[in-house]
Parts: C-alpha cells; structure tokens; sequence
C-alpha cells in the first residue's frame, strides 16, 4: 500500500512539473505540498488519485480570484489618488465580489471533497491547509533569519 502511495505521489508530482513547465522552485514547492497534504490526510492511492483532481481545479480557480484582487490593490496603489468616488466604490464592490466568489467556491468545492473523500479526510484536509501555510510562513522566516546572520558574520 505504501508502495501505491509513493507510485502516486510520483506520478502526481511528474505531471506537476510538465504542468509548470520551467520553474523548478515551483516544482519544488508543488511536490513539498502534495507530500504534506498526502500525510497529513493519510490518503490512500484511491482517495489521492479522485483528491488530487478536485483539489487541484479549486486551486486554479482561486488563484484566478486572487490574480484579480492583485489588479485591484495594484490599480489602487498606483490610481487611487486620482480615481474618483464612483471609481472606488466599484472598485471596492469588486473586490467583495471577489470575496463572495471565492466562498462560494469554498462551499462548492466542499461538496466535491464530499464525494470523493470520508468526512474526517476532509476536515483533515481544511487544518493540513492552515498548517501548510503556517509551515511555509514558519520556514520563510526562518530564512530570513538565517540571510540576516549571514550578513552579520561578514
């Protein structure tokens, strides 16, 4: 079973990396995350392989939504002092739009896991997130620190 497990997560990582083509920090990224999710789950090659699927197609969607906002604040940072009141409030219209667009996907894509992962997978699933994202926070800061030390025993 272990051995389908690795079978999977290789096989899920190689076509990952035809995916992303060239960037193989995002290569590397990628294939961290699928590792973390896949044990924090404890998914089986079965659930991995009808998981993966979904996961992935909400993934893609939300960095659409966020792809957006990133136009939004950025059209501000650069616009905002001369946008009028009316170019604002559509603008800030758009952004909660945004924010309802993606809770929406949110409840869609729970009904997706629902059929192709058990229940407690799934709430799996939402902590494996907030601790994915802590680990990378955790790990990015760590890096931080040690930059700062190289520079300081120069």
């Amino acid at each position: 079973m272990k051995r389908g497990a690795a079978f999977l997560i290789t096989l899920l990582i190689i076509s990952f990396s035809q995916v992303l083509g060239q960037n193989p920090n995002m290569e590397k990224l990628n294939a961290y995350k699928i590792a973390f999710f896949t044990k924090r789950m404890n998914l089986t090659s079965q659930e991995a392989e009808k998981f993966w699927p979904v996961y992935n197609e909400l993934q893609d969607k939300k960095f659409r939504i966020h792809q957006e906002k990133v136009l939004l604040n950025r059209n501000f940072n650069q616009n905002g002092a001369v946008m009028t009141d009316k170019e604002l409030t559509e603008a800030g219209d758009k952004y909660i739009a945004l924010e309802v667009q993606e809770a929406s996907l949110s409840q869609e894509f729970h009904s997706k896991f629902k059929a192709v992962l058990p229940p407690a997978k799934i709430i799996r699933l939402y902590q494996a997130e907030n601790q994915y994202k802590l680990q990378l926070l955790s790990e990015l800061q760590d890096r931080k620190q040690q930059g700062r030390g190289n520079l300081m025993q120069r």
